[in-house]
């Protein structure tokens, strides 16, 4: 699991640090908090620790700007502040947990674990296949980079096809999947939705990634 700690106060980051370490995490530390939000933002943490009273951009504005960038990972805000409107403020802005200084490791750990657990079973579902990504839970999909609009169903057959990729999926098992309140789904609607998905995530990409496999149905390659 790695972690990112962002706190300017030297002497807890390093505390916070020493302990999670043994515990077993990987932890990197951030002193300010454009460091941090430009580390954040590169979606390799599984948990940010992060303090709201920052040099240069502090932890609210660290977390609006995660937020609006669609980073979703759980963040666990520390403050010397314990009045309501702060965690208030700190929820509301996306904020999973909040800790007031001072605090036990133990606790700190406590709470780290439990958001842990939450992430395994709550937090976006990544797939991908090349350059090809989809956050399920976010309802976002890119390509090379690029995020790419797509209607439910075109949204629902690409799911289905990146969870399956590298296996054929047949008509009928896209019609009782994608259409389930339609079983009897006919397949010139599959293959109008597939064509149009084609031209929205093939279309000038490399390389192209939805086969059509002749008599059987359609596969997504995984490079």
């Amino acid at each position: 699991m790695r972690l990112l700690v962002v706190e300017d106060e030297t002497k807890v980051a390093r505390f916070i640090e020493r302990g999670l370490r043994e515990e077993g995490f990987h932890v990197e530390t951030a002193a300010d908090g454009e460091t941090g939000l430009t580390k954040a933002r590169s979606g390799q943490f599984d948990l940010i620790i992060l303090d709201v009273m920052l040099p240069e951009r502090d932890g609210f504005s660290v977390l609006r700007e995660l937020r609006a960038a669609h980073v979703c990972t759980r963040v666990l805000m520390l403050t010397a502040r314990d009045g309501v409107g702060d965690r208030v403020q700190g929820l509301d802005l996306g904020a999973d947990d909040y800790l007031v200084k001072p605090f036990a490791f133990a606790e700190l750990l406590a709470r780290v674990r439990a958001l842990l657990r939450r992430s395994s079973t709550e937090d976006a579902v990544l797939l991908h296949a090349a350059d090809l990504q989809m956050d399920v839970r976010a309802r976002r999909v890119t390509r090379g980079g690029r995020l790419v609009t797509l209607s439910a169903k075109e949204f629902g057959v690409l799911a289905h096809l990146l969870s399956r990729a590298g296996n054929v999926v047949t008509r009928t098992e896209l019609a009782e999947t994608v259409w389930e309140e339609l079983p009897n789904t006919p397949s010139n609607v599959i293959e109008v939705t597939v064509y149009h998905l084609r031209e929205k995530i093939d279309r000038g990409f490399s390389p192209a990634l939805i086969q059509t496999v002749r008599g059987a149905g359609y596969l997504l390659q995984k490079p």
